[in-house]
């Protein structure tokens, strides 16, 4: 009997960690679904543990408030975005296809999930400075994701030069304000692609003056 009872103590365990997991993803779940029903700020615990078919108890083991909550959900989807967007981009390809490649997987990421993606420009800088100084930090891996795909044998081929920080935020801003725009008057951010596609090819010139492109 004792070996059992130590077996199933052992078991229950075991299956902690990944019961904790799926408990945080299904609030995590619980939170898209009510910003993509009723909008960020109109959403409270309340709903997220509805929506999670969860205890508000098993909410706050989890996260300290809404906001954290939040952050969460917006680090994952960061995360995976520029995951789909690295790996949409053929390294060997001209530099203009390797810009395409990067665009339209970033415009497929913002359409699937488009309140998401309108909550993150738009809620997060509203919540105060602490959430002005995380955008900025959540933004630093796109950077990072911008300067790397554009630092290989065929962009320096082209004639690339290392792309600044300053050249990649203004890519990034214009960008997210294109789609935040589209999203808010109705339109389909596919919409905006070719568009997208061309300011960033432009911005990206190998030929662009060094003051451009250099760092």
């Amino acid at each position: 009997m004792t070996t059992v009872r130590a077996q199933r103590r052992g078991h229950s365990a075991a299956a902690a960690p990944e019961d904790t997991g799926a408990f945080r993803q299904r609030l995590l779940d619980g939170l898209a679904a009510s910003i993509e029903a009723d909008g960020y700020r109109n959403t409270t615990v309340a709903d997220i543990v509805r929506r999670a078919r969860t205890s508000r108890r098993t909410f706050y083991q989890h996260f300290a408030d809404k906001g954290a909550c939040f952050v969460a959900l917006l680090t994952a989807a960061n995360t995976e975005m520029i995951r789909q967007i690295s790996a949409a981009v053929d390294p060997a390809a001209p530099p203009p296809t390797q810009v395409r490649q990067a665009v339209e997987a970033w415009v497929a990421c913002a359409e699937s999930r488009p309140a998401i993606t309108l909550s993150w420009i738009r809620d997060l800088p509203s919540l105060g400075a602490a959430a002005r100084r995380l955008q900025r930090e959540m933004m630093e891996p796109f950077v990072v994701m911008i300067q790397t795909l554009c630092d290989t044998g065929e962009w320096r081929a082209a004639g690339a030069r290392p792309v600044s920080r300053q050249l990649a935020i203004l890519l990034l801003g214009g960008l997210r304000e294109l789609i935040a725009t589209t999203v808010e008057d109705g339109g389909q951010i596919s919409d905006v692609t070719e568009v997208a596609v061309q300011a960033s090819i432009a911005l990206l010139d190998p030929r662009a003056p060094a003051g451009i492109g250099g760092r």
